[in-house]
């Protein structure tokens, strides 16, 4: 095993582990995660840049004026110096960019998607002691402070914009059609931020097709999760097959079809069919 592979598995090994804590951190998980997509420093001591965006988010936390506030005291403070001062946010382009999903170098460019940006806000809120939390609103990630039920919102994807109710209502007719309903309100755990930051990565490698190698690693990462979609299995293996390493692909498309099978057993032959159209490949 070379050097390389062995720090990837190492890295995945933390990941895991991290992910299957009793208050997994949201901050490291996303750093390792950009750790597949930026590529080393030889010979630096923190070739991925993790130790130091810790530290930029310490550093960040650290501006925010000392004392306890409301919660819209925090939120204006928190615009104020992360999208005022340090001039974080978002714009179109910003979605057809990998890193832009990279918490190292969301934290460097100071742009990022809706999601990546929220991070930045909730960590660095976090460690300053203000009480914050992401919300997964359909379409586009905000971030909210104090007691869920007030609904002090802000977009950090605007620079750190108030968000008011009538707001997240347009936010998520706009994306989806469909009123805002109050459970899209509720705290986006860690874990389930993370998955949807990988399925953008996943969503940016699948407009990529020279770019499968992206969206291997941001299936695995997801497989890596305890609590993922199965589909993924499948996913994977269909992937492998498009990559060319058809017996690996093959493989686990049977092993998946085991896991179908008695629940949809037409579904499963038909998966077992591609795994051996898969092999077939090779003769």
């Amino acid at each position: 095993m070379s050097s390389e592979d062995a720090g990837r598995d190492a890295r995945r090994k933390r990941f895991a582990e991290e992910a299957r804590a009793e208050r997994p951190d949201l901050a490291l998980l996303c750093l390792l995660l950009g750790a597949e997509a930026s590529p080393p420093s030889p010979g630096d001591a923190d070739p991925y840049g993790v130790d130091a965006a810790q530290i930029e988010l310490d550093r960040l936390a650290g501006l925010l004026p000392y004392g306890a506030r409301g919660a819209r005291a925090w939120a204006s403070a928190l615009a104020e110096l992360l999208g005022g001062r340090c001039g974080f946010g978002g714009s179109s382009p910003d979605y057809q960019r990998l890193e832009s999903s990279v918490l190292q170098q969301v934290l460097r460019r100071r742009r990022g998607l809706p999601i990546l940006l929220s991070v930045v806000w909730i960590e660095v809120a976090r460690r300053a002691g203000a009480p914050v939390y992401g919300v997964a609103l359909p379409g586009h990630f905000v971030v909210g402070f104090g007691d869920p039920a007030e609904r002090v919102l802000a977009d950090p994807f605007a620079g750190g914009a108030p968000l008011s109710g009538e707001d997240a209502e347009l936010m998520v007719t706009g994306a989806t059609g469909a009123p805002l309903e109050s459970s899209m309100l509720v705290p986006a755990r860690p874990l389930e931020t993370v998955l949807r930051i990988l399925n953008n990565v996943r969503a940016w490698a699948s407009a990529r097709p020279e770019r499968t190698d992206v969206a291997l690693w941001a299936l695995e990462l997801s497989l890596l999760l305890p609590a993922h979609p199965a589909r993924l299995r499948y996913e994977r293996a269909q992937l492998l097959v498009q990559r060319g390493e058809f017996l690996r692909g093959a493989a686990e498309m049977d092993e998946y079809a085991e896991i179908v099978d008695g629940i949809e057993p037409t579904a499963a032959e038909a998966i077992r069919h591609r795994a051996r159209a898969a092999r077939a490949l090779l003769n």
